[in-house]
């Protein structure tokens, strides 16, 4: 277990593949944890590349400072956690929240950030008056009181049959409610539009077919806000298609890797 003990908060994370090679970071969706990217992690085995994931605040195994938090807190963090692993340059791959902190980060750091996988995630996700409700439902009756509604968004039908999408929601019940609500107040205050349109860096979007809470329409016209960019559409997948279809989503991946960034 390896935790940084940032100014901010102390980060867990993980690392794998090859230590010394070009560096790629992937930051988890609100609710879950580095364990998101196991499915991918595992297939991008064996391509040189070093694999960083991490638990931003009020998440996994990191500490849960007091909320609100606000997307500079997030982006601060994780930039103070690149230095503090000695990754001047990568490769992010962000979803939903993740995807949000990689936007910002990238508009802030261009000479951080080498290419951007924005997956299921948007330049403005909800409006405040949203996230505002759910805030105050979790608050009255707690994150198992929203639970089978948010896995209606990650997962499609046939994967929320499945005995093992009850793990995705043990997980999502155990996040420590400061920290799921830190984040929720963080994405009601960010509006990212205008930094995002100002990127100048390879990016590829990337959308499921079945996601309710980022439908890919949504995620296209956000990649769309950087020139050059590209958009795919994965089948059979809901917000979270790194876990429903982690074949595809590694394809797609190391295509970019190759074909847009000659990693």
């Amino acid at each position: 277990m390896k935790i940084a003990r940032l100014p901010t908060a102390d980060i867990h994370w993980h690392e794998d593949g090859d230590p010394d090679g070009p560096a790629v970071v992937f930051a988890n969706s609100l609710g879950t944890d580095l364990r998101l990217w196991d499915g991918v992690v595992e297939r991008l085995a064996g391509n040189g590349l070093r694999l960083v994931r991490f638990d931003k605040r009020g998440h996994g195994l990191s500490s849960c400072p007091k909320p609100p938090y606000s997307m500079d807190d997030l982006v601060r963090d994780t930039e103070t956690l690149l230095d503090e692993l000695d990754i001047g340059s990568c490769v992010f791959v962000g979803l939903s929240i993740g995807g949000m902190i990689g936007q910002l980060l990238a508009s802030r750091r261009p000479d951080r950030i080498s290419g951007l996988v924005l997956a299921n995630t948007a330049a403005k996700m909800g409006d405040p008056a949203m996230w505002r409700d759910r805030i105050s439902r979790i608050r009255a009756d707690g994150l198992d009181s929203i639970a089978d509604a948010v896995l209606e968004r990650w997962f499609s039908g046939s994967f929320r049959g499945r005995p093992e999408s009850l793990g995705w929601r043990h997980m999502l019940c155990r996040t420590p409610e400061d920290g799921y609500v830190g984040c929720c107040e963080a994405i009601a205050a960010a509006d990212l539009s205008q930094s995002t349109a100002s990127l100048r860096l390879p990016v590829l979007g990337i959308g499921g077919s079945e996601d309710l809470a980022s439908p890919s329409d949504l995620v296209r016209a956000t990649t769309a806000l950087v020139p050059g960019s590209r958009f795919v559409e994965i089948d059979q997948a809901g917000h979270l298609p790194c876990v429903e279809q982690p074949d595809a989503f590694t394809g797609h991946l190391l295509r970019f890797l190759k074909e847009d960034l000659h990693v």
